[in-house]
C-alpha cells in the first residue's frame, strides 16, 4: 500500500474539524479522483497528506512509514509532491528558475540538467519560454509549469488540487493529457477535481467525500454509472456548473 489514511480528523485553527474520521487507501501505479460538494473536505485532505495541516487525530502512513507529524519539506523528501489550486509559482522568476526551484533537493548538477532536459522534452512549450518570467505566462502555461516542476524530483505520489479551475476547455484537455502521461510513466496521481465527470473519466478509481468523510469509493467508471451517486453528488455538481 502506497498511502494509508486511517480515522483522520483535521481542520483549521479552533474551528470544528473538516475531516471527520476519514479513512482511505491509495495503491501504487494508479490514478485517483476525489469528488464531492463544496465543503466536503477535498482540498483539506490533500493539505493534510502533504503536511500543510497536521491531523488532530488518526494516522497517515506512506510506504509503511508514519508521516502525519512531519513538516511539508520532510514529506516532500519522502516523495509526495503537491500542486495547489493557486499553482504557487515564483511569478518574478523565469520558467527555468522555477523548474530549478522544483529540483532544489538535487545536489548533483548533472542529474539536475538531465531532469531539466526531460521536462523540456515533455513540455516543449516551456522550452520555448525558458527565459520568460512565469508571471507573464497564460493561465494554462502556468498550470503546465506547475505540473512540470513536480517532475524535477520524480515524486512517487503527486497530489493535484483542481487543475482545471479557471482554464479554457482546450487548455483543460492539455492538462489531462499531461496527467495521462504522468500515469503512463508509473506515477501515482491523487486528483481533486471540480469537473467531476472529466476527473472520473480520467481516473482508475474514485473517492466521493461528503461532510469530511468517505461516502463512496470504487472504480471511477462505476461511480459515473451509479444512479444513486449521480443523483446525490454528480447532479449537485452539475447544477453548479462543475460537471
Amino acid at each position: 500500500m502506497l498511502l494509508d489514511i486511517q480515522n483522520v480528523e483535521a481542520g483549521y485553527g479552533s474551528a470544528p474539524p473538516v475531516l471527520r474520521g476519514l479513512s482511505l487507501q491509495v495503491e501504487d501505479n494508479r490514478s485517483y479522483c476525489v469528488i464531492g460538494p463544496n465543503g466536503a473536505g477535498k482540498s483539506t485532505l490533500l493539505k493534510t497528506i502533504v503536511g500543510i495541516l497536521r491531523p488532530r487525530r488518526g494516522t497517515i502512513r506512506f510506504q509503511g512509514e508514519s508521516i502525519e507529524g512531519l513538516r511539508p519539506d520532510e514529506i516532500l523528501q519522502k516523495g509526495i509532491c503537491f500542486v495547489p489550486q493557486d499553482r504557487s509559482l515564483f511569478p518574478e522568476m523565469t520558467v527555468q528558475e522555477n523548474l530549478r526551484m522544483g529540483g532544489f533537493l538535487i545536489r548533483d548538477r548533472r542529474l539536475l540538467r538531465e531532469r531539466l532536459d526531460r521536462v523540456y522534452e515533455l513540455f516543449p512549450i516551456l522550452r520555448d519560454r525558458t527565459n520568460q518570467v512565469a508571471g507573464t505566462l497564460s493561465g494554462g502555461q502556468q498550470q503546465m509549469l506547475a505540473l512540470a516542476r513536480t517532475l524535477m524530483i520524480e515524486p512517487k505520489l503527486l497530489c493535484v488540487d483542481e487543475p482545471s479551475l479557471g482554464l479554457a476547455p482546450g487548455i483543460v484537455d492539455q492538462v489531462f493529457e499531461t496527467l495521462t502521461e504522468f500515469r503512463k510513466q508509473g506515477m501515482t496521481v491523487l486528483l481533486v477535481e471540480q469537473n467531476a465527470v472529466r476527473g472520473l473519466s480520467w481516473a482508475d478509481w474514485g473517492f466521493v467525500l461528503d461532510l469530511g468523510a468517505l461516502r463512496f469509493e470504487g472504480p471511477a467508471d462505476g461511480i459515473l454509472e451509479n444512479p444513486q451517486i449521480r443523483e446525490l453528488y454528480l447532479g449537485r455538481l452539475a447544477a453548479r456548473g462543475e460537471e
